[in-house]
C-alpha cells in the first residue's frame, strides 16, 4: 500500500512538472508568433520573463527540499504525525524535482553554448 501511495505521487510530481515543461515550450513557440508584452501577458508573468519564472521554480525546489528535510527530521525526533511513507515520497519529490532543475540547466548551457557557436 505504501508503495502504491509512493508510485502515485512520484506519478503525479512528474507528471505536473511534464505539464509546467509543455506550457513553458508552448510559451517559447509562441512568442515567435506574438509581441514579448502579449506573451508575458497570456503567461501572467507581468513582465517577469523568463529569469522570474527561473527564480520561482528555483525557489520550489528549494522549498520542497526544505519541507522534505523537516518531515525527516521531524520523523526522526519521533512526531506521531509524520510516518514513514510520507517522509519517502516527500524526499523522493524534492529529489525528482532537484534532478529535473538540473536537467533543465544542462539543456539551456547546451543551447548557449551552441548559440554562441554559431557562425555570424
Amino acid at each position: 500500500m505504501a508503495i502504491e501511495a509512493v508510485g502515485a505521487a512520484m506519478s503525479s510530481a512528474m507528471t505536473g512538472s511534464l505539464q509546467q515543461l509543455d506550457q513553458m515550450a508552448a510559451q517559447a513557440a509562441g512568442s515567435n508568433a506574438q509581441s514579448v508584452g502579449a506573451v508575458s501577458e497570456a503567461s501572467g508573468t507581468d513582465a517577469q520573463g523568463f529569469a522570474g519564472m527561473l527564480k520561482d521554480s528555483l525557489a520550489r525546489v528549494s522549498q520542497s527540499q526544505q519541507v522534505a528535510a523537516g518531515q525527516a527530521k521531524a520523523f526522526e525526533l519521533g512526531s506521531p504525525d509524520i510516518s514513514l511513507d510520507q517522509v519517502m515520497v516527500a524526499g523522493q519529490k524534492a529529489s525528482l524535482e532537484f534532478e529535473m532543475t538540473v536537467q533543465v540547466r544542462n539543456k539551456l548551457l547546451s543551447a548557449y553554448k551552441e548559440i554562441m557557436n554559431m557562425a555570424v
